[in-house]
């Protein structure tokens, strides 16, 4: 039997589809995304969760005429397969495919990208204040989860709404997680509207009194209604407070209420809050049960959700959860920050052992980086977990209230570099450059695993602000030795000596400065390894013997180009006036499409040919 999902290319075809079938409709889509997510990986967990929201969102709005942003994107997959991205659904998150998020140049119905927490509501009043200028009448919808709700920049937003514009509905998909258990007095003040038993009762009629009559008249004793209910049974919803009128909460996996509701927003003449609750993972029992590792999974036995590959060799992430907890225990000042991802960061190997020096203080990177300058001017020594790419957010806090008052914090970059399927807001690729350019900021990469231990434990006793930054996923399998051993700041390691030809490679970068050393002593030439260690400060003598001695510098970065390692090798072989031209690797200057990391690296030139190609005027 022909599914009803292979008849949709376009929203106006979903509208076609009678009410009745949409339930059906809902479960091909939920089998697509297994199905799918099974082969790709994905962030099936999140998608799974709205699709009844989406499907409703879509069958009463239109939007090539109407906008939605989607709060992170990653939940965007149902909203491609209904609009016009079925036939290349399967591409999702694959080399030349469809991107894992939203995105503008992939298609109309995008009508604004995204890949970090709490930008939907911002960006959306923005575009309904544009549309008020111009006396336009479409309709912008902002869906958030409730994750985003501990995000500050959505508070910037909630803040502007009602003295901004009087038309725009926020839905806030309530399913109690980010990529783990929501944190905070937000989710429990979301909670205590939904378990409040009395407010549910009086709700629950006056949502059934709307879907049988419907109409304006129907809105205005609704409206009442919850204001009543609000009024006496509930503490003051701080939506209301704020100038949005909030309705909820509403069941969001029931597409009846769902459609009426949405129908029913849309006549409103003031900002709206609609209060949705959902259930991450719903209809796939492995992602239901295991909520955190289904939000973004690699590819897995759809009969089993059991991952279709595990690697045994520990990943960076994993290795700092693990070995912090061992330095922890020989020091009580160290304590562990992350911002709802303790999984990702591997902090969640941490917090076991140490529950009271472990804080998860939400999507709030801002935040996040002044609360552990905070705890650092009484003693402490903070470690900081924080994605590359998320940590840009903290930017002028790492300037001004870190390293401007020289406090010991250590950042903990984890995805530093290229972050293969997840694409352009997800690479780690700036770092260096933002960073570097900080005064009393140490900023240092490891080659492998041991080496990573060891400048944490450097980090920890370090008495000024430190960053290190490392790759997603496994690394190479080096064993860790038992005792790490600090190193000397700013001092650089020199593999294989060498007078022609100086490789000088930053973090992960070594395997591919082995394979042009081998391959350039095979053409007769003497090259030399050096890796890096530290980009700042950088081991300005040995950069200075090389400057003079070899007749070509190569640098080696997992960083983009401008700002990066290889400029700051260029910066300081300037002071020399150094005549020993320098090539530079690294990702071009340009934002990185997803995709396999071997695959990118053939197509923007981080191989051993197109290396040697771009040496090949400096080699004699």
């Amino acid at each position: 039997m022909a599914r009803i999902l292979d008849t949709i290319d376009s929203p106006a075809d979903l509208k076609k589809v009678p009410l009745e079938q949409l339930p059906a409709l809902a479960q091909e889509i939920r089998d697509e995304l297994v199905t799918v997510a099974s082969k790709n990986g994905g962030h099936l967990g999140p998608n799974l969760g709205v699709v009844e929201l989406c499907i409703a969102m879509h069958y009463v709005f239109d939007t090539l005429r109407d906008n939605f942003t989607f709060d992170v994107s990653h939940q965007s997959y149902v909203h491609k397969l209904l609009t016009g991205r079925r036939a290349r659904f399967h591409t999702i998150r694959q080399g030349g495919g469809l991107n894992g998020f939203m995105n503008r140049a992939e298609s109309p119905h995008d009508s604004f990208g995204a890949g970090h927490a709490g930008t939907a509501l911002s960006a959306a009043l923005g575009m309904a204040k544009a549309r008020d200028l111009r006396g336009s009448r479409e309709h912008i919808v902002a869906l958030a989860g409730d994750a985003a709700l501990t995000c500050g920049v959505t508070y910037e937003a909630l803040n502007n709404i009602a003295t901004t514009t009087k038309r725009m509905l926020v839905v806030l998909n309530d399913n109690k997680w980010s990529i783990d258990k929501n944190v905070g007095a937000i989710a429990n003040y979301l909670n205590n509207i939904v378990t409040n038993e009395n407010y549910a009762y009086l709700h629950e009629r006056a949502a059934r009194f709307i879907e049988r009559i419907g109409g304006p008249k129907a809105a205005r004793i609704f409206r009442r209604a919850e204001e009543v209910t609000k009024g006496f049974l509930l503490p003051s919803v701080i939506f209301e407070e704020l100038g949005l009128t909030y309705y909820g909460p509403v069941d969001g996996h029931d597409i009846p209420t769902l459609i009426k509701t949405f129908e029913f927003a849309k006549l409103q003449e003031t900002p709206v809050l609609l209060h949705v609750l959902t259930e991450k993972g719903r209809g796939y029992e492995p992602a239901m049960t295991r909520r955190k590792a289904f939000h973004g999974t690699p590819a897995f036995d759809p009969s089993t959700g059991e991952a279709a590959s595990v690697n045994a060799t520990p990943t960076f992430s994993q290795l700092l959860g693990d070995h912090l907890a061992k330095f922890a225990a020989a020091d009580d000042r160290l304590v562990a920050i992350t911002c709802a991802m303790p999984n990702g960061t591997g902090l969640e190997r941490f917090q076991p052992k140490f529950p009271d020096r472990y804080f998860d203080v939400g999507i709030a990177e801002e935040h996040a980086v002044i609360f552990a300058a905070g705890m650092a001017t009484k003693g402490y020594r903070p470690v900081v977990a924080i994605y590359s790419t998320f940590m840009q957010r903290a930017f002028d806090m790492v300037v001004h209230d870190v390293c401007l008052q020289n406090l010991p914090v250590v950042f903990c970059l984890d995805r530093g570099g290229i972050s293969g399927d997840d694409g352009p807001t997800h690479h780690g690729l700036f770092d260096i450059a933002y960073l570097r350019c900080i005064p009393n900021l140490v900023h240092m990469s490891p080659k492998d695993e041991d080496e990573f231990v060891d400048m944490l434990h450097t980090a920890v006793t370090h008495p000024g602000p430190i960053a290190i930054r490392y790759p997603r996923g496994a690394a190479g399998g080096v064993p860790v030795k038992a005792q790490p051993r600090a190193l000397t700041i700013g001092q650089a390691e020199v593999i294989r000596a060498g007078r022609q030809v100086a490789l000088w490679f930053y973090g992960r970068m070594g395997d591919l400065a082995q394979q042009l050393a081998d391959e350039l002593t095979a053409r007769g030439y003497d090259p030399a390894i050096i890796n890096a260690r530290f980009a700042k400060p950088l081991d300005t003598a040995t950069l200075r013997q090389h400057g003079a001695d070899a007749d070509l510098v190569i640098t080696l970065e997992d960083h983009a180009l401008p700002g990066g390692f290889g400029s700051a090798v260029l910066e300081e072989l300037s002071t020399l006036r150094s005549a020993t031209p320098v090539v530079r690797v690294g990702w071009p200057d340009v934002f990185i499409e997803h995709g396999r990391e071997s695959q990118l690296r053939e197509e923007h030139g981080l191989t051993v040919s197109a290396v040697l190609a771009k040496a090949a005027p400096y080699l004699r």
